[in-house]
């Protein structure tokens, strides 16, 4: 079920490339109108994304990526992934300035707006995809696999293309424990309302999970996942994979990743 795949610091220098033959969109606002209106500065400031996409081309698939830094941190960037693939990066709010679940309400309505706008820009919204690093892949676990969050904004989760975490939480976010008021010990697993875990089912998108090496990564970041692999597999699944990247950190993973993931955007769309 695993990959093993040990990266150079060369090849992670290469994946730093920016896109070549690439149109551009910055600061677009993804929360609707109205939402804006009700919001602060704050939301109007920092509720924006960045899209990328192949140049006068059509019906590309796209990768929403969401940044890492333990939701409280971070800023929106795009990952390195190849010219025919569109990438939205996106900003969302962060604590303390807003609390549980605003982080995860503003990575719904990110991922709404691509599927009902992408066709604008000549992608398919039948190829969403949702990816990021850690706190990022926290997110997309989330709103992947826990319906609600989707449905507020009229669409089916179980409809994305598919789901991409990197080195992601899957358990209760440690922060988002603490926040929430628990004393625990930070690597003391807690599945609750807030642990993509809990929302374990059939039917659920095609899932690839990667994580660093279980030597160098974050303590039981590895592990958590595997059990999240294996979980939705024996759910009925048919579409989980694994990749373990032996040689990367927990920082690192977040590049390395950019290998893994136009693969496994590939696979998808060749079993359409």
């Amino acid at each position: 079920m695993a990959r093993i795949i040990v990266m150079s610091s060369l090849v992670l220098v290469l994946l730093s490339a920016s896109y070549i033959n690439a149109a551009e969109h910055r600061d677009l606002n993804y929360h609707t109108a109205e939402e804006l209106k009700a919001g602060d500065e704050y939301m109007r400031s920092q509720c924006r994304l960045d899209l990328k996409h192949p140049d006068k081309k059509k019906g590309w698939p796209v990768v929403v990526w969401f940044h890492g830094g333990g939701l409280e941190n971070g800023h929106r960037y795009y990952p390195a992934l190849p010219d025919d693939i569109g990438v939205v990066a996106v900003g969302y709010r962060l604590h303390p300035k807003v609390d549980v679940p605003v982080f995860i309400e503003d990575a719904a309505a990110a991922v709404a707006w691509t599927v009902k706008h992408i066709a604008d820009y000549g992608g398919d919204p039948s190829k969403v995809f949702v990816s990021g690093h850690s706190a990022g892949g926290y997110l997309t676990a989330m709103l992947g696999m826990d319906g609600k969050w989707l449905a507020k904004h009229g669409l089916n989760h179980r409809e994305l293309a598919g789901l991409i975490p990197v080195s992601a939480q899957v358990t209760t976010h440690f922060n988002v424990k603490r926040w929430l008021g628990d004393t625990g010990a930070q690597f003391r697993p807690l599945i609750n309302e807030y642990a993509p875990l809990y929302y374990v089912d059939k039917g659920l998108p095609p899932v690839c999970l990667i994580t660093g090496g279980r030597d160098i990564e974050w303590k039981c970041r590895v592990e958590e996942n595997e059990l999240l692999a294996v979980s939705l597999k024996h759910s009925g699944n048919k579409f989980v994979e694994f990749h373990e990247m032996g040689g990367l950190d927990h920082g690192a993973v977040g590049k390395g990743a950019t290998l893994i993931i136009p693969g496994f955007i590939q696979r998808v769309l060749k079993r359409r």
